[in-house]
């Protein structure tokens, strides 16, 4: 029996490409200059999408493959993956949880502390010789002791709250709801009420049609010019130009971003900025993880052809 036909959309280590290839033929989409012409060759055999949370998996590329079975998504965000056609098909869609949480939530808390602390400027006063010549760096920002609010409290959530404890911050959250695994958290129906009670505002929602710009004029203002954004979720839940006039216009004090629309390719006015952090889009890039996300992507491919329960079932 030959072995199940996959079409990868995007790049993966070298350690999960050793996996997959061994066990499925790969369509490495990723790669072919006409991706139309792509699709029209190998999409009448494809059972398997692989592909990752930025990248998704569109309609028009779902609709090329009569015989589609299952997209597994390497990553948690799946909101790049058209779950309406999915759906209507009764395709499978599965992704990555957990096993990312706790480096996401690491990211944003270092991020913080990274800002606050001025940690790039001051590591480069030390290499560019200013230390020596002119002296100690600028006082910077305590952190220990204020106010963050949590914009979802989902599992990063969570574990960036568990982290906050050690700082002795005053923690809020909003969400849909209050949790009841959050009795020790201060609910905030209204974000931005939330972002007006806030020195450090975390956005770690889940990224939806509902949440798209969540992070406003309204909120961004409410954060104010003492504040500051830390963003590990989506881009697409912050409104870009809204935060870029207020951090410009110094109305919001400063951002730490770690996903941006159209990424990798950034609106070029943040290199322009001195009050911004930004990241590569790598919360979860760490060996460890990465290794077990991979893992998952596997896993849910093999139990989809298999006939097995899937290990981390969307829909």
């Amino acid at each position: 029996m030959s072995a199940p036909e996959v079409l990868q959309v995007g790049p993966y280590p070298a350690w999960d490409q050793e996996r997959l290839d061994a066990h499925f033929v790969m369509r490495k989409y990723f790669e072919a200059d006409d991706k139309d012409a792509f699709l029209a060759a190998h999409g009448a055999n494809i059972r398997a999408i692989a592909t990752r949370g930025e990248l998704g998996a569109s309609r028009a590329m779902i609709d090329a493959l009569p015989k589609l079975e299952i997209i597994s998504v390497y990553g948690v965000g799946y909101d790049a993956v058209d779950l309406a056609a999915a759906r209507e098909r009764g395709i499978r869609v599965t992704n990555t949880p957990d096993v990312l949480t706790k480096d996401v939530a690491d990211l944003g808390v270092a991020m913080m502390l990274c800002l606050s602390r001025g940690m790039i400027g001051a590591e480069s006063w030390v290499r560019d010789g200013n230390w020596q010549s002119k002296g100690l760096y600028a006082l910077q920002n305590r952190v220990w002791g204020k106010r963050a609010g949590i914009l979802g409290l989902g599992r990063i959530g969570f574990e960036v709250a568990r982290r906050l404890t050690g700082f002795d911050l005053q923690i809020a959250y909003s969400d849909t709801a209050p949790k009841d695994y959050a009795t020790d958290l201060r609910y905030v129906a209204d974000p931005v009420a939330l972002a007006a009670e806030s020195d450090f505002l975390f956005v770690t929602l889940a990224a939806s049609a509902a949440t798209r710009h969540i992070v406003g004029p309204a909120v961004i203002d409410a954060l104010g010019p003492q504040g500051m954004l830390i963003n590990i979720s989506r881009a697409s839940n912050i409104d870009e130009n809204a935060l870029i006039d207020a951090l410009s216009a110094g109305r919001l004090g400063s951002a730490a971003l770690d996903v941006f629309d159209g990424e990798p390719k950034i609106d070029p006015r943040f290199l322009t900025l001195d009050n911004v952090l930004l990241q590569p889009h790598h919360a979860s890039g760490t060996f460890e993880t990465r290794k077990e996300m991979g893992r998952l992507v596997f896993d849910n491919l093999s139990a989809q052809f298999d006939g097995r329960p899937l290990p981390t079932p969307v829909l």
